[in-house]
């Protein structure tokens, strides 16, 4: 799911869609109107479940697709290899997911833990 926003009402921290992918925004810097042309925005962002690094160049009255990101809290009912179960706290449900590198040996069953979910896609983010 995406909505649009103009270019202007971004902000760091915020998120978007660059090339289908949805990112976090780590840097913005706006550029004044010249003499022929209108304000342009540069904005700097890392994919949330890919990790990569994207720019692009925008001018400030445009508009440009924000992905909806939900934060959700499930409790761990399983570790088993590099895979985690987990059940969600609101409706129930259970979900596996891959345990990313920087968190293994860190999950437990009947720990609780945070995920993302954007675009049909699904990320453990366990904020330190």
């Amino acid at each position: 799911m995406k909505e649009q926003v103009e270019v202007r009402s971004l902000k760091e921290g915020k998120y978007l869609l660059i090339d289908n992918e949805p990112c976090q925004i780590k840097s913005m810097t706006h550029s004044k109107t010249g003499k022929h042309g209108s304000a342009k925005s540069r904005i700097d962002a890392i994919g949330i479940f890919d990790g990569v690094k994207r720019s692009i160049i925008a001018p400030v009255t445009d508009k440009i697709y924000v992905p909806l990101v939900e934060r959700k809290s499930g409790q761990v009912l399983s570790v088993s290899g590099d895979v985690v179960q987990i059940m969600d706290m609101a409706d129930y449900s259970t979900i596996e997911l891959k345990i990313p590198d920087d968190l293994k040996g860190k999950l437990a069953p009947g720990k609780e833990v945070s995920y993302l979910s954007a675009m049909g896609k699904l990320k453990i983010d366990i904020r330190t």
